[in-house]
């Protein structure tokens, strides 16, 4: 199975670099699949956070090899700079950086950038879609092997490992290409949340990691949404399903979701004090049943989850 750690750096608790830093060591040293920075914006009683994304970058430089992944929001950023700076992330983690999106609308997050009414739920879903649509594009504007650096020839790229993505669509117009390179596991990671009925065929498209809150029928949402990624022409296994767990949970019932093919792992809400608890008495038992893997296998966060390149 795999297992990520959420951590809502947004909350009131008052947590400085220093603790931030020693969580990602502790659950790196773990072996945890990645830590997911949840961020928001700060309610009416006031919060002091970093921000996801700058807080990445300063943990990549003290971790190196569990994944990063930040959220940031599509109301928020314009999709040119956020793929930019998840490019960017991605170079300087190594190929450990991964986007967490979600297509649940936050009203204050609209309220903060000049959208006080936000938008229908339709439109939101629309520009959500087409937002993704384009950071992916971008992502994948330069072939790997499209920078040439060829100082006597003076040719700093090949022009046909370069593509333009032209985007002219319903509430953005982008042309493109980034100015970073092809990152290390080719693409970030997209994580996708807030998911609704009708953004099942969206996240099956576009996502390579699936938040999913628990439900009784869980088994049967699982089911639905393997066959709606297939249906797609991606590979099922291209898709791994994280259940949305709190930290007090006991390696029984991992295991018995995990057995019945409910998910494909569980992305665990994890109040930085309760880690030492979790990686003390549940960790060592799901090892002892073969049921995570005894360390990482690469050092991309695309290895660690099994997922493909980005543009496959």
């Amino acid at each position: 199975m795999h297992l990520a750690v959420s951590l809502n750096i947004a909350s009131r608790q008052a947590l400085t670099f220093s603790d931030l830093a020693g969580f990602a060591k502790q659950a790196e040293a773990a072996g945890l699949d990645m830590i997911i920075l949840d961020d928001s914006p700060p309610n009416s009683a006031g919060s002091s956070s970093f921000e996801a994304t700058t807080l990445l970058a300063a943990l990549a430089t003290v971790t190196s090899r569990i994944g990063l992944v930040a959220a940031a929001s599509t109301v928020a950023h314009q999709p040119y700079n956020l793929a930019r700076r998840f490019a960017s992330l991605d170079i300087i983690s190594h190929g450990r950086a991964g986007w967490h999106a979600t297509m649940a609308q936050a009203p204050r997050d609209a309220a903060n950038f000049s959208r006080p009414d936000g938008f229908s739920d339709a439109d939101f879903r629309r520009r959500t879609e087409e937002y993704i649509g384009i950071v992916q594009g971008l992502w994948q504007g330069w072939d790997a092997d499209a920078l040439l650096f060829d100082k006597e020839g003076g040719r700093f790229h090949d022009p046909e490992k370069m593509h333009l993505l032209d985007h002219k669509g319903e509430f953005f117009s982008v042309r493109g290409p980034l100015n970073v390179a092809r990152s290390p596991q080719d693409t970030p990671v997209l994580v996708l949340s807030g998911l609704s009925q009708a953004d099942l065929d969206i996240a099956a498209r576009t996502a390579d990691v699936i938040l999913l809150d628990k439900v009784q029928d869980a088994k049967a949402r699982h089911d639905d949404l393997k066959r709606r990624i297939a249906a797609c022409g991606r590979d099922p296994g291209a898709v791994k399903l994280l259940l949305n767990v709190g930290a007090d949970v006991a390696a029984n019932a991992l295991e018995a979701s995990f057995r019945s093919e409910s998910c494909d792992g569980f992305n665990i809400a994890m109040p930085t004090a309760a880690l030492d608890g979790f990686i003390g008495r549940v960790l060592p038992d799901l090892q002892r049943r073969a049921l995570v893997r005894p360390d990482y296998s690469g050092t991309t966060l695309r290895s660690h989850l099994g997922l493909a390149r980005g543009d496959q």
